[in-house]
């Protein structure tokens, strides 16, 4: 028995918007509630983190994740209702590319 392998993303002007590892950072912080936590959460420095952050943000049409700085009422990393409709977006495309190619290999195994 086969198995597909296969990796998608997707792409704005200036590079890579959204694929499966800015995904996991943007789940983590659905979860956590900041960037440094969702950071140490997946073993990622904050640096990479905030990398992914800011390519997302820069490679969107809109921001997908807005930072509130520390300070007395403390701070916090929030994903903005466009960056939620763009994590639906992208798990239900991957989903629908994996059902695609493993219908796909399974036509063609011979």
């Amino acid at each position: 028995m086969y198995t597909i392998k296969s990796r998608i993303w997707i792409e704005g002007i200036d590079g890579v918007c959204l694929g499966e590892g800015r995904i996991k950072i943007l789940n983590a912080i659905l979860k956590e509630g900041s960037l440094s936590k969702a950071a140490k959460s997946l073993g990622m420095s904050y640096k990479k983190a905030w990398n992914l952050v800011d390519s997302m943000n820069k490679n969107a049409n809109q921001h997908i994740v807005i930072t509130n700085t520390g300070g007395t009422g403390g701070g916090g990393t929030k994903i903005t209702p466009y960056g939620m409709q763009m994590i639906e977006t992208f798990e239900n495309i991957n989903k629908n590319c994996w059902e695609f190619l493993d219908e796909q290999l399974k036509a063609h195994t011979l």
